[in-house]
């Protein structure tokens, strides 16, 4: 077995970490990049909604409750990365790594299944938020020039869900996280941009209006208390990155202290980023339409002028989809591709590169198998994002369906077995009762999108 073979592992240098690969370059800055670029997606504009569905008292309580819970569970995350000692101890690449170094196979397993079909799920989801956004410029400048009862104003997502989807499939060639620190970077400006429209255009109409709309709470009625529940899934899923996690440490720079404090720093200050932007796009534009929030700010027409500016805040939306979706991708793509090479290390089509060569630069190496697995993973998302109807249905239930185990479960329990935590001791009942509650908030969340999603397929017809 591989874990009995000796090597020679080069000692650590200017050119190689302690672990023989080649010296990561990462900082508190990039891998707070990274963060921003997963964690603050499109669906933070539906948090007007959300908090419409929640009230005034309940809406900002529950997104502070969230953020709390996430830099709490994610820093006994970050101090798994390492089995043993905080600065020397053997590395884990991953998060499903992480888990079979602290929990076992059999956690493995179940793990690796939410995670990755969690994945799928996100790249699904990212493909719907940045069709609609770009059919929203189209009608956006359509409305601008025919008014808004103009039949040709009606547009189709589908070609814009192909056009992104061909753009994913270049995107995909690019290997590992190092080498799109870039194209985080500028997802994360992008991402604020659009953030910051959305936040103005809600903070002019509550000025313009001179009232604050909404109400305390939300009323008992069951429609309420679905739209509820979703709500919950819409938050849950605005901060759940933790399955990635790892992947973002592992880019971190072993200087001048261990990757896990460099992380919970970067973590504290993406959450804190994060929270204030939420906080205030969720409450502004709550405030703007109260118990009328759309499901999104920037597409669902709440503001028709300038039209201008709609259109530079969703081309920033897709801009910033456009790295969310390899952000959280290359984990999936990193895991099928090292799978791959364990079980065929022999394939000529798993081995073989192509040097592309690119004026003025080094040639690209293309990998065949990377090029062939990929670009039909990016087809294959694509086609099911065409046969499905709203975003904010994916986005509720990927948030019930992996926020307590990724973000809340594993991290507990790994935390538990790592410091040795007395079973029945006061802090094991707190962490176990923090589990439990998360798990019942997951459940709610669950029944709630499910009701939502069937009642939208009722009405959805693709391709039209």
């Amino acid at each position: 077995m591989a874990d009995h073979v000796s090597l020679s592992v080069p000692d650590e240098s200017t050119c190689f970490d302690d672990d023989g690969r080649p010296k990561r370059s990462g900082t508190v800055w990039t891998a707070s990049a990274h963060i921003i670029t997963a964690v603050i997606g499109s669906g933070v504009l539906s948090l007007a909604w959300a908090t419409a569905q929640l009230g005034w008292i309940a809406g900002p309580s529950v997104l502070l409750l969230f953020s709390a819970v996430t830099y709490y569970t994610c820093s006994f995350l970050s101090d798994c990365y390492r089995t043993g000692d905080q600065l020397t101890g053997r590395r884990n690449y991953t998060y499903m790594d992480v888990v079979r170094s602290n929990l076992g196979d059999v956690h493995v397993k179940i793990c690796g299944v939410i995670q990755y079909v969690n994945l799928v799920g996100v790249a699904i989801g990212y493909t719907i938020a940045s069709s609609i956004s770009m059919v929203a410029v189209k009608r956006s400048n359509c409305f601008h020039n025919n008014g808004h009862d103009h039949a040709s104003c009606n547009i189709s997502s589908t070609p814009y869900k192909i056009m992104f989807g061909v753009l994913e499939i270049v995107l995909s060639q690019i290997l590992n996280f190092d080498q799109i620190s870039w194209l985080s970077i500028a997802a994360a400006l992008m991402s604020f941009t659009y953030k910051t429209i959305g936040l103005g255009l809600g903070v002019a109409k509550v000025v313009q209006t001179g009232k604050i709309q909404g109400s305390i709470s939300t009323g008992t009625e069951i429609d309420k208390v679905w739209k509820s529940f979703q709500a919950l899934g819409a938050i849950a899923s605005a901060y759940s990155y933790s399955l990635i996690l790892i992947e973002i440490q592992d880019t971190l720079i072993k200087s001048p202290s261990a990757e896990a404090k460099t992380m919970k720093k970067a973590t504290q200050i993406s959450l804190v980023v994060t929270t204030v932007l939420y906080m205030l796009c969720g409450c502004f534009g709550y405030a703007a339409f109260g118990d009328q929030s759309p499901e999104n700010l920037l597409t669902g027409f709440g503001f028709d002028d300038p039209y201008w500016l709609l259109d530079i805040a969703n081309v920033a939306v897709v801009i910033h989809l456009v790295g969310a979706y390899q952000v959280s991708c290359q984990t999936l793509f990193a895991f099928v591709e090292k799978k791959a090479g364990e079980w065929y290390p022999d394939s000529n089509i798993i081995t073989t590169e192509i040097d592309i060569p690119i004026h003025r630069c080094k040639p690209f190496k293309l990998n065949f198998f990377h090029l062939i697995w990929r670009t039909i993973f990016v087809i294959a998302t694509t086609f099911i994002s065409v046969l499905m109807p709203s975003f904010n249905n994916i986005v509720d239930i990927l948030g019930a369906f992996a926020f307590w185990p990724l973000t809340v479960y594993f991290p507990i329990k790994m935390y538990i077995v790592k410091k040795n935590i007395p079973k029945w001791s006061g802090r094991w009942i707190c962490l176990q009762l923090l589990s439990g509650a998360c798990l019942v908030i997951s459940i709610a969340v669950a029944v709630g999108s499910f009701a939502g999603l069937v009642s939208d397929l009722k009405a959805f017809k693709p391709f039209k």
